[in-house]
């Protein structure tokens, strides 16, 4: 102890608690910001600052913002701590024409809904109305128009099942030029073919097909009324083969390779 220097303990005693004091103080003022953190979240939870101010829909073609927002159960009184984005989304995909929803928050009020709608392929004509056809094959009933669909194929004698579910698989394979070329699908079972349609093209030919193969013989449809005579209309059968039968000939077929 020669070289340090002997401090008394009485000239420690106020360091220490000035040290403790210290300690104390800061312990304080956390306990004391936490109390009123604590009380600002309770405060506004409770307030119209933590409700849903606004409400955005994205994606939405079939259904009005309106409709989405009434199936989700989203209003401006929902507390926004309270909203569960999976049971929204369950909540949507109650709707037919909806494939799939995201739900998401944007602080401090803000709720987007993305929605995927099945893709609409074709018309259902039934008396004077076309109905929408969508992906899953189910038909908007509730959607009617009196008004031509553009560059949509029109079904005729379809209804919801099989068969109709067959059509739509078969023209969600096709390419877009070839969707655009046909006018009218008619569902034409027969005793052997239960699944026989009869097509009717923007060019003025006439397709005789059956849905089993449909998709796959249309895709060469380009390539079949190169070898043809445009001026020359008639009958494609392509159940079996390619066979070309003119409107104005009974017996003679050609056989298009």
């Amino acid at each position: 102890m020669e070289k340090g220097k002997i401090v008394a303990l009485e000239d420690r005693i106020p360091k220490l608690k000035e040290q403790r004091r210290r300690k104390a103080n800061r312990r304080l003022v956390i306990l004391l910001l936490l109390f009123f953190i604590m009380i600002a979240g309770i405060a506004y939870t409770q307030s119209p600052l933590s409700r849903v101010k606004s409400i955005v829909v994205k994606g939405n073609e079939v259904y009005s913002d309106k409709e989405i927002i009434r199936k989700s159960s989203l209003t401006n009184n929902t507390n926004i701590w309270k909203v569960k984005q999976e049971d929204i989304s369950a909540k949507l995909k109650g709707l037919s024409e909806v494939k799939s929803s995201k739900v998401t928050i944007q602080w401090p009020n803000t709720i987007v809904i993305n929605v995927k709608e099945h893709k609409r392929i074709a018309f259902v004509k039934q008396e004077q109305y076309y109905f929408p056809v969508m992906e899953n094959g189910k038909v908007l009933k509730n959607k009617k128009t009196e008004i031509i669909p553009a560059n949509s194929p029109i079904l005729f004698q379809f209804k919801e099942g099989t068969a109709l579910i067959e059509m739509i698989k078969g023209l969600e394979t096709l390419p877009k030029e070839i969707i655009n070329s046909i006018s009218e699908i008619h569902y034409t079972p027969t005793k052997t073919d239960p699944y026989h349609i009869s097509l009717f093209m923007n060019d003025g030919f006439e397709v005789s097909a059956t849905l089993r193969s449909f998709s796959q013989k249309m895709e060469h449809y380009p390539s079949i009324i190169s070898q043809l005579d445009p001026r020359k209309k008639g009958i494609i059968d392509l159940e079996v083969g390619s066979y070309f039968k003119a409107f104005e000939e009974e017996v003679e077929d050609k056989k298009v390779e």
